[in-house]
């Protein structure tokens, strides 16, 4: 699914806006379990299957 979202956001032509708008959809719409869990998968697993926009949007998710 973060993939998904990252895909969406990828449009935008400035990288860190991408970054930005996936963080804050995470941030928003994903219960917290659910972004704690990706998170643990960044942290665990180095985001495996993760492409580089999302695990770029839930590393900055997990600094706050």
């Amino acid at each position: 699914m973060a993939n998904d979202i990252a895909r969406y956001f990828a449009a935008e032509p400035e990288r860190e806006d991408a970054i930005a708008g996936i963080a804050t959809h995470l941030k928003r719409f994903w219960e917290p379990r659910m972004r704690a869990a990706i998170i643990a998968h960044c942290n665990d697993a180095a985001g495996t299957g993760l492409d580089d926009l999302a695990r770029a949007a839930v590393e900055r998710l997990a600094r706050g």
